[in-house]
């Protein structure tokens, strides 16, 4: 959110994140909370000065949206500092609120509530809601998420209260910042590897946390968003959708595209979900194509009970991962994963059978680091017969980011490989050559 006339913005100088601050660390997940409109100024104080001294004892810069959504129950406050002095700033806020409460008799109760993006919060549940169990137990707390249907194109947050004494929810907030973060990190580190490819336009993406600032701009945009992912249908007029359900490459690749080196990703997605990828009369799938500049088909089925479809997307690394990510998102969208579940796909890639062994590395070193920096699960079946190119699958199973990465690492192994193949090719007719 910007800073100005819709809001008021109180800070240290050199604070995180502030006008001084250290310019490495701008990209830091700030805190984010939810107040009752009630006790706002309570917390800026007579002159400010309540909320000047927060800022100076915790060293933070704090934006209050005051004049947002006018005549909201609620008003964002948004803190850049450390981790610690992010926490220490919650505390003092939510002590002044508790006192303030307990002197007017207007609520009862003031829950902790932390703002987070949609694309972080299925890091934060955890597989089954475990790590959201576990700090639950750990704090003492209750702690409840808002549904994803709360979301609008223009707000892509989730509401996570945390219920408890202010010790506790003070403890819950440390646990909870720790998990988003987490998640907020490996993004940041997938968003550079993906940066690295040229003329990558991030913006049209719309996949990443609030906090990289890359969401795409919402003029124009229909209905609303349940996932950062989302796949938009206004992309504009599209190529005549070539075979069933494919488009072709021809139509939808720009010369920049049609000269880069294409790849071919094989996505698996669940049955249930083919008719809404495809769209009515195939509408969405074409737009789709033409939107990521890629060839996208849709496998016939080996039998009529298969729980995964195949989806085959043929472009250069710009066009898979606008492709891949749409799909994630659209998956999510139209909720063929619950709200507590991350989309997590099978994506299987071909490499030289040559090169599989580099993949896998000595005793499964490189595949255990792979799986170590990307979150994915990476799996080179063995015994697998090379296809007519002498090639072999590698399977990559995981969410949007993981899989990306580790697509991204693995077809770098390839072309060192194929690198080192060409350089001893060149080489041997230079050694068989009989000295004169």
């Amino acid at each position: 959110m910007g800073t100005g006339s819709r809001e008021q913005e109180f800070g240290q100088p050199g604070a995180m994140g502030g006008p001084q601050g250290p310019r490495q660390r701008q990209q830091e997940l700030p805190l984010r909370i939810l107040v009752p409109t009630q006790f706002v100024g309570a917390i800026i104080g007579k002159e400010g000065l309540t909320i000047k001294n927060i800022t100076k004892q915790t060293q933070s810069k704090v934006d209050i949206h005051r004049k947002e959504n006018a005549g909201a129950t609620e008003k964002a406050i948004t803190i850049h500092s450390s981790k610690e002095g992010c926490s220490q700033a919650c505390r003092m806020i939510l002590e002044l609120m508790e006192k303030e409460a307990n002197d007017t008799k207007i609520v009862e109760e003031v829950p902790l509530k932390i703002l987070a993006h949609n694309s972080l919060v299925g890091r934060l549940i955890g597989k089954e809601g475990r790590n959201l169990k576990k700090i639950e137990q750990d704090t003492g707390t209750k702690i409840t998420i808002s549904a994803l249907q709360d979301l609008t194109i223009y707000n892509q947050e989730r509401t996570i209260t945390v219920r408890g004494g202010v010790e506790e929810c003070c403890n819950a907030e440390v646990e909870i910042m720790k998990k988003l973060r987490e998640a907020h990190e490996n993004d940041v580190a997938s968003l550079n590897q993906t940066n690295m490819m040229s003329g990558l336009n991030m913006s049209a993406l719309g996949i990443f946390s609030s906090g990289l600032s890359v969401l795409p701009p919402t003029s124009g945009l229909r209905g609303s968003l349940s996932t950062p992912a989302n796949y938009s249908p206004l992309l504009g007029p599209s190529s005549v959708m070539g075979g069933l359900y494919g488009v072709p490459s021809s139509g939808a690749l720009s010369l920049q595209q049609a000269t880069a080196e294409q790849e071919v990703v094989y996505l698996f997605i669940p049955t249930p979900a083919v008719g809404a990828l495809i769209g009515k009369k195939g509408q969405h799938i074409k737009e789709l194509a033409h939107f990521a500049g890629a060839s996208i088909k849709i496998a016939a089925p080996d039998s009529p009970d298969e729980p995964e479809r195949m989806v085959i997307i043929t472009g250069p690394p710009e066009a898979q991962f606008k492709a891949q990510g749409r799909i994630y998102g659209k998956l999510k969208e139209e909720n063929f994963f619950t709200a507590k579940e991350e989309v997590k796909l099978e994506a299987h890639i071909k490499v030289p059978s040559t090169a599989a062994g580099r993949v896998i590395g000595k005793g499964g070193k490189t595949v255990n680091e792979l799986q170590n920096l990307t979150s994915a699960e990476v799996i080179v079946p063995r015994d697998q017969t090379p296809d007519e190119n002498d090639e072999v699958f590698v399977k990559i199973i995981g969410h949007f980011f993981a899989s990306q990465t580790a697509q991204r690492k693995i077809r770098e192994i390839v072309q060192q490989v194929r690198q080192q193949e060409r350089k001893h090719q060149q080489m041997v007719p230079t050694s068989s050559q009989p000295s004169k």
